[in-house]
């Protein structure tokens, strides 16, 4: 592999605050408008020490010429040159040579409002936090895009959210920024070098318990996107199911990193008494209840009835396990997560015996019963499924950390006074 092919670099004669890192393949056709609004807006409205770099990921068009051109026109513009495809890649390769305080990346199509940069970073040049995401998903943001890709979206980061047991909303959004502290410490950790990149990297963030700014963005959908949506997403289940794996086998040092960083625990919270806790988890399992059911219809006509029953309890199950493990039982920090998640699929497995245990005897008795039928005598077995998984989850998932809850967040955590006037970012 060929080293990066650099041009030319700024002369930087103080601290440089901020480096925004633009990953490109075959952008050619848009690259001098895109990166000349974007020089713009930040000679125009960013008050403190920026560059750009522009990075080529093996383009097999005129884009790094045209990139090459607009490092020698622009000032404080970087080029360079990759000879493997990836979006990881190159924010691992550009993040990893930078020596900004602040290092941030957006997509090329601009499709993210700029008017986004300055709350994106002014949380990591004060030191109060340690990752920032532009978000789409959240009641402050306006996003134009299709049905297709909307659906998509929420689906993705509801799967994150669920199977990996995450607090941000939008894992994907192509801008974001990470303290060059916090990068040096979890990009050795990031395998993928793709689009899973990102989920990867915030992940590992919050668990290692990094404070990650949310910020509600402005996006509209580049019509001319040439991402493979089918092939990212199996790429992306597939990071899924090994960042769980490597999480519950603690093959990462995220909490090493925690403890390095002085991320450490907030104080004991008061716990929901057994009266509140028979309420919350009654609301929790008549809503499981009801996905379950919906669930079942929809996959019944698709993999029949023992496989559809199988699949709708697993993926309530976990969904049920995370709203029981924060809403129920109050445990509200990140350690013990995946040791829960593992618990509840066994609670899950009993679940499934007792449903499947009703199914089995209602064909035995009536071969030709119907859906509507097994529906009902599905629904009695997953209520009595409830009330077992209510007496495991209370006294066995959660019973030895009813007084000893943790949390991700710093305590009065005092930032450190960035070199920056915050006042001037507006």
């Amino acid at each position: 592999m060929s080293p990066p092919i650099l041009v030319p670099m700024p002369d930087r004669q103080h601290v440089l605050d901020v480096e925004i890192v633009v990953p490109v393949y075959n952008e050619a056709h848009i690259l001098q408008e895109s990166i000349g609004r974007l020089h713009g807006y930040l000679t125009e409205h960013l008050p403190v020490a920026w560059t750009i770099t522009i990075v080529d990921n093996a383009s097999t068009d005129t884009t790094f010429a045209a990139a090459r051109t607009l490092a020698g026109a622009l000032p404080a513009v970087t080029a360079v040159h990759l000879d493997r495809k990836g979006r990881g890649h190159a924010l691992k390769t550009a993040w990893g040579a930078s020596d900004a305080q602040v290092l941030a990346y957006l997509d090329v199509d601009l499709s993210t409002d700029l008017a986004g940069l300055s709350p994106l970073i002014a949380p990591l040049l004060s030191g109060h936090s340690d990752v920032a995401i532009g978000t789409r998903l959240s009641r402050g943001s306006r996003v134009v895009r299709g049905t297709k890709r909307e659906f998509i979206s929420r689906s993705y980061n509801g799967i994150v959210r669920t199977v990996l047991s995450t607090s941000f909303t939008d894992a994907q959004c192509g801008f974001k920024a990470i303290t060059r502290t916090a990068a040096e410490r979890l990009l050795p950790l990031v395998r993928d070098d793709a689009w899973f990149f990102d989920t990867e990297l915030l992940v590992l963030a919050e668990r290692s318990g990094l404070r990650i700014h949310e910020v509600p963005v402005d996006w509209q959908d580049d019509p001319d996107s040439r991402v493979d949506i089918a092939q990212t997403a199996k790429d992306d289940l597939r990071g899924i199911l090994r960042l769980f794996g490597d999480l519950s086998r603690h093959r990462l040092p995220v909490e090493a990193i925690a403890e390095e960083l002085g991320r450490r625990p907030l104080a004991p919270a008061t716990r929901p008494g057994f009266r509140s806790q028979v309420i919350r988890f009654a609301a929790v399992g008549g809503a499981s209840t009801i996905a379950y059911a919906l669930l079942y219809l929809m996959l019944r006509p698709l993999f029949g009835g023992q496989a559809a029953n199988f699949l709708s309890l697993l993926l309530t199950a976990v969904g049920n396990t995370w709203a029981n493990r924060w809403f129920t039982f109050g445990v509200i920090g990140r350690l013990g997560v995946v040791r829960h998640q593992l618990q509840g699929l066994v609670v899950f497995g009993i679940a499934w015996g007792i449903t499947s245990g009703s199914l089995l005897g209602l064909h035995a008795a009536e071969p030709q019963a119907s859906p509507v039928a097994e529906i009902l005598v599905l629904t009695a077995a997953n209520l009595v499924a409830t009330l077992v998984r209510f007496v495991l989850l209370r006294g066995w998932v959660f019973r030895s950390h009813r007084s000893a809850p943790e949390s991700s967040e710093r305590p009065g955590a005092s930032a450190s006074p960035s070199e920056t006037p915050m006042e001037l970012i507006t």
